[in-house]
């Protein structure tokens, strides 16, 4: 089964420590998931996690997951 990126939404990163915080957290719950994320456009892609397990990856790493972009 070929793994779709799916891009989300995600409030409150405002910096490259944001980035490495958000990048970490779904890498820890994914470990197998590419992770890309855009801070200027505040979303972030995701391939080979599902949406539950992004969201709280996102959530515990004390940002605004807000679903689908």
């Amino acid at each position: 089964m070929i793994s779709m990126a799916k891009t989300y939404k995600v409030g409150g990163m405002t910096c490259g420590g944001c980035v490495r915080s958000v990048e970490n957290a779904i890498r820890a719950a994914a470990p197998d998931a590419k992770v890309n994320v855009d801070l200027a456009g505040g979303k972030v892609t995701v391939e080979g996690a599902d949406e539950q397990a992004v969201a709280a990856a996102v959530d515990d790493a004390g940002f605004d997951f807000q679903g689908a972009a």
